[in-house]
């Protein structure tokens, strides 16, 4: 009992030492309340580096993270990942990092599991950005924060809407630009989201994917059922638009034998 005073202790004492070394103290306020002292420890060390200036209210909240508008010391916006440590429900993470040569070890603490799982996004992140697939930027990665592009209104500070809330004025576009974008990402980034659809989805007079910590590479033993399970939720919600789509197993067919030529 003892040590965890001083282990709480410590974090406290060093969040106060970041904190003086600041003329404005109120970057997190709005966060420190509801972050843990570990979490806002990374903060201040992201802030330190100069990759953070200032992090405002959520602009998501979900089971595993919570997305939070931050700005960068030029006053940027920026989209800042907090994954939940103590909280997060990790069982279904090792199915999608098994196997990933990326990672040799996949911790089963939560408390080294997380990072791996915020690693693994930015990884992919990084690796659909440079393939051409339209995604948040990375910029960086630290223990269980993730600091990215943000996607949505530079002026205003408005997010881009999720897919499902958009009326879009061409279904048909819209939805042969995002296979493209599963085809793009299969052969040239070699992955597959494992989970994508309308709710993981951004327009911004186009569209981006996000929330890519579970994509897989293509190595993977259950790659091809991901992205049959991908092109499958992306086709019945266009249909569902009045979009006539192709089979699902003839477009998954199709990237499969395109990545052979």
């Amino acid at each position: 009992m003892k040590d965890a005073e001083q282990e709480w202790q410590s974090i406290q004492d060093e969040l106060d030492r970041q904190k003086s070394k600041r003329k404005d103290s109120d970057e997190f306020k709005v966060v420190e309340g509801v972050i843990d002292p570990p979490t806002l420890k990374v903060l201040y060390r992201l802030l330190n580096k100069g990759v953070l200036d200032a992090v405002y209210g959520a602009i998501s909240t979900g089971k595993e993270a919570g997305v939070y508008r931050g700005a960068d010391p030029d006053g940027k916006p920026l989209a800042v990942k907090i994954y939940r440590v103590s909280t997060a429900e990790t069982h279904y993470m090792r199915e999608y990092m098994i196997s990933d040569p990326r990672f040799s070890r996949v911790s089963r603490r939560s408390r080294t599991l997380i990072p791996q799982w915020a690693a693994k996004e930015f990884k992919n992140l990084k690796r659909y950005h440079e393939a051409g697939v339209s995604v948040p930027e990375p910029i960086a990665v630290d223990k269980n924060v993730l600091v990215m592009e943000f996607i949505g209104d530079d002026e205003s500070k408005l997010p881009a809407p999720l897919l499902k809330d958009v009326e879009l004025e061409s279904p048909v576009e819209a939805f042969n630009e995002i296979i493209g974008m599963i085809e793009i990402g299969y052969t040239e980034a070699q992955l597959v989201h494992a989970d994508l659809s309308e709710f993981n989805i951004l327009w911004l007079e186009k569209p981006y994917f996000i929330d890519v910590s579970q994509a897989v590479l293509k190595a993977h033993d259950y790659a091809e059922k991901y992205l049959y399970r991908d092109i499958q939720n992306i086709t019945s919600y266009f249909n569902k638009l009045e979009v006539e789509t192709a089979d699902t197993q003839d477009i998954t067919d199709y990237i499969l034998s395109s990545d052979e030529e």
